[in-house]
């Protein structure tokens, strides 16, 4: 299967991308961890104000195959969660680029996005552990 990232995002490692908005910073999980999982059926986030520090467990996703930890892509302060993704997970597997995002966060270092992959570099690695 072929996925779509959008060209702005910034990808870790872990699947989990960011988007730069303005001074903020949108966080969510990649087309490909949603199809990785498979039906999700819960989401546990932080509360607004929280502060995430790069590489660390922020949260997880429960499917009826697994539960994934959530780790946070760059470090800053939580001033936004996306409220209908926890009513409604099926939201995040519907549309996990768009309305499915997951935190909005005021990064402490916005140098930090330089350091995730870029979309083409993440499309790729899936590409690859897609074959595998």
């Amino acid at each position: 299967m072929a996925f779509q990232f959008p060209d702005h995002f910034r990808f870790a490692d872990t699947h989990e991308y960011a988007s730069l908005d303005g001074e903020l910073v949108r966080i969510g999980i990649s087309a490909f961890a949603v199809d990785q999982l498979g039906d999700i059926v819960f989401v546990d986030l932080p509360e607004v104000g929280d502060l995430l520090k790069r590489g660390t467990t922020f949260g997880s996703v429960e499917s009826v195959k697994a539960v994934e930890d959530l780790h946070a892509p760059i470090s800053g302060e939580l001033v936004r969660i996306n409220e209908s993704v926890l009513a409604s997970p099926d939201e995040l597997q519907n549309d996990p680029h768009g309305e499915g995002w997951l935190l909005v966060v005021r990064p402490s270092d916005p140098a930090q996005l330089q350091d995730l992959m870029d979309a083409a570099t993440y499309a790729n690695k899936v590409a690859v552990e897609s074959s595998n």
